[in-house]
């Protein structure tokens, strides 16, 4: 299947603002690409590319005074299958785990596992090792929060999400990779697109997602505590530790947001 994706998304500054950008999708999924990705301004902008320290696509700029909208629309290759569950997959015990994967055991910005180790060994500790243990955490955190748009907060870490049981998809996100990495499952955050493919439409505008990726069996499998079940058409732009390291925009100055359009279609076959 092909899907139509990308965005429009205005910020207006106040003086020369350098910024990070993490608006691209994940090198990983370019070979699958059927028209050039690029990010276009419509003012005259220079940008910089270069990759992060977690292998994702990144720029940068200096936005001038005024209102600068940043573009991209692109269509993208996708198998059309829903996520895979990876039922037998199995917990490495951490001398086995490869030394790139072990950061993704740590405590971080949002994800504040020394508030949270004590309950996570108390509920999950009887669970089985594995994906049992993931999907157990999933479904905890999927009865826990409550989705709302209303209630997001970019200053919410995972305990606050356990504590306000209310949250958008970092929310869940957070609590979720927070709660397996208690329980020493190795966790990333995960940000991109995912469109209404394969399920009811949502009233509400089209945004960008969040959910995670566990390392079980050699691999990162993808999950997702806000939905809890396998969705079709995630096209993946950044992973990190938490939200911090995938931030759509970083602004070193003023930069307010003034437009934002997501755009994540299956593109229907005439």
């Amino acid at each position: 299947m092909k899907i139509h994706a990308g965005f429009h998304i205005g910020y207006e500054c106040t003086q020369p603002t350098p910024m990070l950008m993490a608006l691209n999708i994940h090198p990983s999924r370019r070979v699958d690409l059927l028209s050039d990705q690029i990010l276009t301004f419509d003012r005259q902008i220079e940008a910089w590319y270069y990759t992060d320290v977690f292998g994702n696509a990144c720029s940068r700029i200096v936005a001038p005074p005024g209102l600068t909208t940043i573009s991209t629309e692109f269509e993208i290759y996708d198998s059309g299958q829903p996520d895979i569950v990876p039922e037998g997959a199995f917990q490495h015990a951490i001398n086995d785990l490869p030394n790139e994967v072990l950061v993704f055991l740590l405590g971080s910005r949002y994800c504040d596992t020394d508030r949270l180790a004590d309950f996570a060994w108390g509920r999950f500790s009887s669970t089985p090792l594995g994906w049992r243990r993931v999907q157990a955490i999933c479904d905890f955190v999927h009865n826990h929060i409550n989705f709302n748009y209303l209630k997001a907060d970019p200053l919410r870490t995972a305990y606050g999400g356990f504590t306000d049981r209310t949250g958008v998809c970092r929310d869940f996100a957070h609590l979720a990779i927070t709660l397996c990495r208690c329980m020493n499952i190795p966790a990333r955050y995960c940000t991109g697109y995912l469109g209404d493919i394969g399920v009811p439409a949502d009233p509400n505008p089209m945004d960008f997602s969040a959910w995670f990726q566990v390392y079980l069996g050699g691999h990162w499998h993808t999950v997702d505590a806000r939905h809890n079940t396998p969705r079709i058409g995630r096209i993946l732009m950044a992973t990190g530790r938490d939200a911090t390291d995938v931030a759509l925009s970083t602004a070193f100055g003023p930069a307010k947001l003034s437009r934002f359009e997501v755009i994540t279609e299956e593109v229907q076959q005439g």
